[in-house]
């Protein structure tokens, strides 16, 4: 699946504030609207200094009363208006907001089923739903915190600056000084928090990684007495968020005192200079224009303390969008775009002197393997661990490429083809089969919406997992648990022989299926698998010899290459290494 272009062309880590104004400009007309409806509803902010200062004149001059009910009566439209357009502009921004939000999961969750095998090998699957859920979520909460005041301060600037220019325009350089000030603040605060969010961040993911890895490793800890171990590599991780949020909170604190002790101060200056101005005659300033120049700077620098005080919030938020960037613009894509799909498969497999090297290796994990596999034949290949059985599927299904040599689907360079067709016509069965939180159908049937009740009831007979299912207490509705917690290791590899077989796929990869069953299950799961198998080009991974004696062809692998092929019969025949093999399982049997 390729993400959502119009989402990940407008992603750069290197530039999240041009990012996050990108994603708002998606959508003009939402935008414009509640631009238009906050720009109504915030007039009383500024007008109201106005109304008080002209009040104060009739009232300082002995006016009528007629004329301070006319300033009151223009004074409640402005402020009844504000409820029906703060409704509309909540509506249209925070549908923004949310879209954003949802196109920003969206986005990392097709990108991630872009990228390579090797980058999920990588990385800890803790860290990436950190990155899905909480750096979404600091971008949402940043575009909520900071646009309200940031847009408040933006009107307060320009309805305060276009109302002294009429009222006393001589004032206007006072107001000037903020932002100067304004600025150095900014700037003298904004890397620092910028830096220490990012150490908050990095210390977050790896606290994630930490818990996920506890988490997956609880029945090992318990089986071996670690528990106190698994705690206190937890507790690692929590001291390092625990020190890293304590300094970006001091920061966080200087942010807030400065810009607050400092806007004061000038609200303060501001009101004694215009008072001096009156009272001197230096300036024409009545008692009411005193009231509104200090009102209007009271406005203004409390709207500057409110953006200095979000520079915590902001620096949160565009640290997000550069770790969400991490994903987006990661380049270890499995490239299928613009290749030759494929509508049909028949089977046959060819490998002409593959090659794999893994990234930093000084050998190749295999070297220059020649294989011939005809349609509908089934291959074992054996040998000790790191001799590249595991490998050699990962080439067949794409999930890594050959380093050398190629490998051919019918004829056809998988190199060519977009595998994500390819991949239709096959299915893995793993040594610990993987299942999902839902119920045994849904388990069955995943990926498959139209597939219908009578086909799955057959897969599941196929698979010998048709008793154990009609005694769930809600049949084949029954929920699993967790990775399939509630069913036995036998049970959840019978459904994924289930899974597979519901598919019909023309090439079938067996990685390990039986090696972690007991002898019961085993035979089941054995039985099923050789329904399983009949008819379709099977690739069969093993360790225990005695599950792949029926294989058509046995391939022998030692030290990343081909050192013997043949039936089983012959190998033993032959005394070379399968044979030494054989009796050394047979030996320990």
């Amino acid at each position: 699946m390729k993400p959502p272009s119009h989402v990940v062309d407008l992603i750069d880590g290197a530039h999240p504030a041009r990012s996050v104004v990108r994603l708002l400009a998606r959508r003009p007309g939402r935008m414009s609207l509640a631009l238009l409806a906050f720009a109504f509803k915030e007039v009383p902010l500024w007008f109201l200094p106005v109304i008080t200062a002209a009040i104060i004149d009739v009232v300082a001059g002995r006016g009528s009363l007629t004329g301070v009910l006319g300033w009151f009566a223009l004074a409640g439209v402005l402020l009844l208006q504000n409820y029906p357009n703060h409704l509309l502009y909540t509506r249209n921004f925070m549908t923004v907001v949310r879209d954003i939000g949802a196109d920003l999961r969206n986005a990392l969750a097709a990108r991630l089923q872009s990228l390579s095998i090797g980058y999920h090998t990588r990385m800890s699957s803790s860290i990436v739903q950190n990155k899905v859920v909480r750096d979404v979520e600091n971008v949402e909460l940043m575009l909520q915190q900071v646009t309200h005041p940031l847009l408040s301060s933006t009107m307060v600037l320009i309805g305060a600056v276009s109302m002294t220019a009429i009222a006393v325009p001589e004032f206007l350089p006072v107001y000037a000084l903020t932002v100067p000030i304004s600025l150095v603040l900014r700037a003298a605060l904004g890397r620092r928090s910028r830096r220490r969010n990012e150490a908050l961040r990095r210390e977050m993911e790896g606290l994630a990684a930490r818990v996920g890895e506890m988490a997956s490793l609880i029945p090992v800890t318990r089986a071996h007495g670690l528990e106190e171990t698994a705690v206190t590599r937890v507790a690692y991780g929590a001291d390092g968020v625990r020190r890293a949020g304590l300094h970006l909170d001091m920061l966080n604190g200087h942010v807030a005192s400065l810009s607050w002790v400092t806007m004061q101060l000038l609200g303060v200056c501001c009101l004694v200079l215009a008072a001096t101005f009156s009272l001197t005659g230096l300036l024409p300033i009545t008692p009411g224009e005193v009231v509104l120049l200090s009102s209007y700077f009271a406005l203004l620098t409390q709207g500057l303390t409110q953006l200095l005080m979000l520079i915590p919030v902001g620096a949160r938020g565009l640290e997000s969008i550069r770790s969400i960037a991490e994903v987006i613009q990661e380049p270890d894509l499995e490239q299928n775009e613009g290749k030759r799909p494929v509508t049909a498969v028949d089977g046959a497999i060819r490998l002409e002197r593959a090659s794999h090297r893994y990234p930093g290796a000084d050998e190749d994990a295999l070297h220059a393997i020649d294989l011939d596999i005809p349609s509908g034949t089934t291959v074992a290949f054996v040998g000790s661990s790191g001799s590249g059985k595991s490998t050699l599927l990962n080439l067949v299904l794409g999930f890594v490429r050959p380093t050398g040599g190629r490998i051919l689907l019918d004829g056809a360079d998988l190199q060519e083809l977009d595998l994500r067709t390819v991949r239709r016509f096959v299915s893995v069965v793993p040594q610990e089969s993987v299942l999902f939180e839902g119920t045994i159908r849904e388990n069955v049937a995943y990926g498959l919406p139209e597939v219908s009740d009578e086909r799955i009831a057959q897969a599941l007979r196929d698979a010998n997992a048709w008793a154990f299912v009609q005694d769930q207490p809600q049949g084949w509705d029954t929920v699993v648990g967790e990775r399939g917690a509630r069913l036995s290791g036998g049970q959840r590899q019978r459904l994924a022989i289930a899974r597979a077989l519901v598919r019909d796929p023309r090439v079938l990869l067996l990685d390990e299926a039986t090696s972690a069953l007991d002898s019961e299950s085993e035979e089941l799961v054995k039985e099923a698998l050789a329904r399983l198998m009949r008819g379709r080009t099977t690739l069969v991974v093993a360790h225990r010899l005695s599950t792949v004696r029926q294989a058509d062809r046995i391939v022998v692998l030692h030290r990343d290459r081909v050192v013997e092929q043949g039936t089983h019969d012959d190998l033993l025949a032959a005394d070379g290494r399968y044979a030494r093999l054989h009796l050394t399982q047979a030996g320990h049997a």
